[in-house]
């Protein structure tokens, strides 16, 4: 044996450092945090909802209960500023826990922008926001408008991103194969239904809230999921090194 390969065994038979794995634990959790380089869209946006939820805890009620009623996607304002609803509806969090969007962005968005770009990321996130708002307002409009539910029930605040985060953990679910797909079905379903479940779930805000994750899930997982697949097949056969970044659209 020569010498070189006894001191390679010698160094195989050390002990890794404590604090060298703890090291490398450390890196591999912060690569899946979102940052400015690897993930721009998902880091930009999470940075714009901490503004935001810096607006509403700090400046004047008044203010912020104006700029809220101005971005709710409920059928009345809907109807009446459609286009200022729908951009500004998704800027906001419906409560202050910002880190936990953090984590539920990290799981989500992240991913799907790692393997396919800002660009896609951004397009599958706001499509599911948008639709889903839509397929879940206008029936509530037409009924409003035939008598059949209270001119009331087209006034309440219906602000929040969990319409583009549920379309694009469908999507998500979708790039799975096998066992996993279906666990992380089945864990998406269960997470709508404890959101249901956990607010009152009789009352109609909460009902249109349900078939709009439910609808933004499955969309993501039906309509997004097929195609990135398919993108992402067609990317692997083009040979390593010739890529072009967010050449997926």
């Amino acid at each position: 044996m020569t010498g070189e390969a006894q001191s390679m065994l010698l160094k195989a038979d050390r002990p890794v450092p404590r604090t060298a794995v703890a090291r490398r634990s450390v890196r591999s959790l912060v690569r899946f945090v979102p940052n400015p380089k690897t993930t721009p869209f998902t880091f930009g946006y999470l940075v714009l909802l901490l503004g935001t939820t810096l607006l509403l805890r700090f400046a004047d009620p008044a203010l912020t209960d104006r700029l809220l009623q101005l971005s709710s996607t409920d059928a009345h304002n809907l109807w009446r500023r459609p286009l200022t609803s729908l951009l500004t509806s998704a800027i906001w969090l419906s409560d202050e826990g910002w880190l936990a969007y953090v984590v539920i962005f990290a799981i989500a968005v992240a991913p799907l922008e790692r393997r396919f770009g800002a660009r896609r990321a951004a397009t599958v996130f706001f499509s599911g926001h948008v639709l889903a708002t839509l397929v879940t307002e206008l029936p509530v409009m037409a009924l409003i408008s035939a008598h059949l539910l209270p001119s009331s029930a087209g006034h309440w605040l219906d602000i929040g991103v969990s319409y583009g985060f549920f379309t694009t953990a469908g999507a998500l679910v979708f790039l799975l194969r096998g066992r996993a797909r279906l666990v992380a079905l089945a864990v998406m379903e269960a997470f709508i239904a404890v959101i249901w479940l956990g607010d009152d779930p009789a009352s109609l805000d909460s009902v249109v809230t349900l078939l709009g994750h439910t609808f933004a899930a499955h969309f993501g997982l039906l309509f997004w999921g097929p195609r990135l697949r398919r993108a992402s097949a067609g990317r692997a056969r083009i040979p390593a090194g010739m890529h072009k970044p967010e050449s997926v659209v």
